[in-house]
């Protein structure tokens, strides 16, 4: 069945890549490098957007992702929803309550935003609450910018695509005699609604609305998305619904669970255009003015067209056709966010609730889920798109300066404060020194510092570093209050976070030329060190005086997702996160070797969850842990682990990643991992290596630029898993890291592979990647 939906998705992808066949990119390979293989030359026809859209088991749950129409960073997602999910589609859930235009994959309920449903059914008692089976089979299928589906009780099928800022369906009704029904909810958003309007146009051909909605995480955010849209045609019939009764003939409706329906004549061929803006319907309607001219095979043209050119910044050769899958639609799904938020004339809706305006030629962004993607793809979308990266930059600097403050885990535009850290600190350095730098760095760097020191207060109860003076009274988070009576505080994560955040802001204010404020931020940097707890070896929580809690430092009470002290995770899994000084972290643990034979039991199992002693390569702060071994002087076991976990935990399959992915951030870590570059140091452009994944790779960046991997027998089932040798610029290297220079300037990298281990290429103790801030504190 897979196979058929690949073909499928071929026939409908060709008639639309043959134009782009000769766009793409060539290098030659080393003199000694016989017969080479090709370069991938569209990269889109190995995307398919049904990979990780299931369900992974116990310890990975729901990976969160949705298949359907989007171009890269936009502000619509137009995808089907199941019922019961979290981001709004589940693979192996055929109960749909149709298409909503916004999505995310994050793992609380979020967005769902406007959603319709093309039926044939009668008008039931509760159509707020409506689904219908889809076919989960080969006529399913999920491509750049376009998803097509069946629904197999009706014969209604579906197909979406997507501009910026609109959603473009063509709905086949089947000529059976019954009237071709479209239901449109405004008030169906994944979280509920607090408000939602409908309205239906006098002109019989447009309906328009609004939906108000939030509560992410239980929290107290809140957002307003109002839509516009248009058929191609004039409906027949029409009412309203307001969650407790229906009105047919009306044509408005005002309630949390507001809805409508509208009829055509049977067999029908309908196309549906809407456009969303945060601004108004006004702004909706211009929106729908300025991308809704097209006709459908216009619109997914230019969708694919522009995925074209945003997947071919990186170009592979080798690999089997699964590895091909995987690695693209990893690299796909890191360009979905964050999203535009203005309209077309540039207005957005302000984190102070007004209406600003960005300089032409600019974007406001949103939606960043900073604690997921600060470590990872913040780096790889400054590497590959700096001029979208430094509006992602600006648009949080925008926000502060409407806020008061720098928000964590921004949606829409409010802080939701979501996890713990300041971790919008380091995702906007990372930006930075991966190639963003037309941003206000300045304004950055001191909101950064003021959260720092004095809290960062914002709007509605907002803080950005809540307990900042005990911190820094302290030298860490204090636990509070007494251990196991309160699963929402978690100071060992919170010190080991904030530790990493000052240490960005060092770097960035190194680089400003701010050599105090760099200087005392490296200092304190180095709080970690006061959570060892040397009865134990592990990086424990303490409370206000100083204690540690009872027994080992890997000890119930569990919570839902793991210790108490730490977030998402437990004493083992977080005692690795510290990675702007793993040397003193490895002194600390009674030296390389020991700290290495440790990581070794850690590593025995790849993905067991959060309430088990073993590394959880679903969820973020273990990320960066096989690369550990490259500091320890034993770089072939960070190329096996991280082969372990791209073989055994990603593939070409619905519950194909070991985790959520979390707006691209696991997505991210395989497309790094695929290329055998890992950004290991937040706040340094320092990329430390492993085996790449494919015979020969290269990155585009900016300025005609490259970064050119070859890797002669990597690809395929048999390919060489080890490094024995490394060469940058034709310069041999036993360093197991990478010169920070080459983002900028590009390189040839040659690595030369190994069936087996080789134990002495990058052993030195000189060959790991630098670590920042001295030799552990007596």
């Amino acid at each position: 069945m897979a196979s058929l939906r690949l073909l499928r998705l071929l026939l409908l992808l060709l008639p639309l890549t043959t134009a782009l066949v000769g766009l793409a990119l060539t290098h030659s390979p080393p003199a000694a490098y016989a017969d080479p293989p090709a370069f991938v030359i569209s990269p889109i026809t190995h995307v398919d957007t049904l990979i990780g859209t299931g369900t992974g088991g116990e310890s990975v749950g729901e990976i969160n992702n949705f298949p359907g129409a989007s171009v890269p960073f936009g502000m619509v997602q137009y995808s089907p929803d199941t019922t019961d999910t979290y981001a709004g589609y589940d693979h192996d859930n055929d109960q749909s309550t149709g298409f909503s235009m916004t999505h995310a994959s994050v793992g609380c309920r979020a967005f769902g935003d406007i959603s319709m449903l093309p039926t044939t059914s009668e008008i039931g008692p509760a159509p707020w609450d409506y689904w219908e089976r889809i076919a989960h089979d080969d006529t399913e299928i999920g491509a750049p910018g376009y998803y097509t589906v069946r629904f197999p009780d009706t014969g209604v099928s579906a197909e979406l695509t997507a501009t910026t800022r609109t959603g473009v369906g063509r709905f086949s009704y089947p000529n059976n005699g019954r009237p071709a029904r479209f239901h449109v909810r405004s008030g169906a958003s994944l979280k509920g609604n607090d408000a939602a309007t409908l309205r239906l146009g006098d002109d019989g051909a447009t309906i328009t609305g609004s939906a108000t909605t939030g509560g992410f995480c239980g929290k107290n955010n809140t957002y307003t998305v109002y839509f516009a849209m248009k058929f191609s045609r004039p409906f027949t019939g029409y009412g309203t619904w307001d969650g407790h009764a229906i009105s047919p003939g009306a044509r408005s409706a005002d309630s949390p669970l507001s809805g409508g329906y509208v009829e055509f004549p049977a067999g029908t061929m309908l196309e549906v255009r809407t456009a969303l803006s945060y601004v108004s319907v006004d702004g909706a309607r211009a929106n729908l003015a300025a991308e809704g001219a097209q006709t459908f095979e216009e619109v997914r043209a230019g969708a694919l067209a522009a995925w074209h050119a945003a997947l071919s910044r990186i170009t592979v050769a080798g690999g089997d056709r699964g590895d091909l899958q995987t690695f693209y639609t990893s690299l796909y799904r890191s360009l979905l966010h964050p999203n535009t938020f203005n309209d077309a004339d540039g207005r957005y809706i302000g984190f102070d609730e007004t209406i600003h305006t960005v300089a032409r030629g600019h974007a406001q962004y949103a939606n960043f889920s900073d604690w997921d993607t600060y470590r990872c793809l913040a780096a790889l979308q400054a590497l590959l798109f700096p001029d979208r990266a430094s509006d992602m930059a600006q648009s949080l600097v925008n926000d502060a300066e409407q806020s008061g403050a720098l928000p964590r885990w921004a949606l829409a535009n409010a802080a939701t404060g979501e996890m713990s850290g300041d971790n919008a600190v380091p995702l906007i350095v990372n930006l930075y020194v991966y190639g963003a730098r037309d941003f206000d760095a300045r304004t950055a760097l001191r909101y950064m510092v003021d959260a720092a020191t004095n809290g960062g207060v914002g709007r509605g109860g907002y803080v950005e570093r809540p307990g900042i003076a005990s911190y820094l009274e302290h030298g860490y988070a204090p636990q509070t209050p007494e251990f196991g009576t309160d699963h929402a505080i978690t100071g060992a994560s919170i010190t080991l976070e904030w530790s990493i955040d000052d240490f960005t802001i060092s770097r960035l204010a190194e680089s400003l030329g701010d050599t105090a404020t760099a200087a005392e931020f490296l200092n304190r940097a180095q709080y970690w060190q006061h959570l060892f707890n040397p009865a134990t070896g592990y990086l424990s929580p303490r409370n206000a005086e100083g204690a540690f809690p009872p027994g080992p430092g890997f000890v119930e009470p569990f919570w839902r997702f793991g210790q108490d002290g730490y977030d998402e995770g437990n004493a083992e899994q977080y005692l690795w996160l510290v990675p702007h000084n793993v040397a003193a972290l490895a002194a600390t643990l009674g030296g390389r070797e020991a700290a290495a034979d440790r990581l070794d039991r850690f590593v025995t199992e790849l993905n067991v969850g959060p309430n088990k002693p073993f590394m959880w390569a679903g969820n973020e702060p273990d990320f960066g842990v096989p690369w550990l071994y490259n500091y320890l002087s034993q770089p072939w076991k960070a190329q096996e682990t991280v082969n372990r976990i791209r073989s055994e935990l990603f593939g070409p399959r619905p519950d194909g990643e070991p985790g959520n992915d979390d707006l691209g951030a696991q997505s991210s870590w395989y497309v790094w991992a695929a290329l055998g570059l890992y950004p290991s140091t937040p706040g340094t452009a320092i990329l430390t290596v492993n085996t790449p994944l494919f015979d020969r790779a290269q990155i585009s960046i900016p300025q005609g630029k490259s970064i050119r991997i070859f890797a002669p027998g990597a690809s395929g089932p048999n390919g060489l898993k080890y490094i024995s040798g490394l060469s940058v610029d034709g310069r041999p290297t036993d360093r197991t890291f990478l010169p920070e220079s080459i983002i900028r300037t590009g390189a040839d990298l040659t690595f030369s592979l190994s069936p087996y281990p080789d134990m002495v290429w990058g052993t030195a103790e000189s060959a790991a990647p630098p670590s920042f801030g001295g030799a552990p504190r007596q």
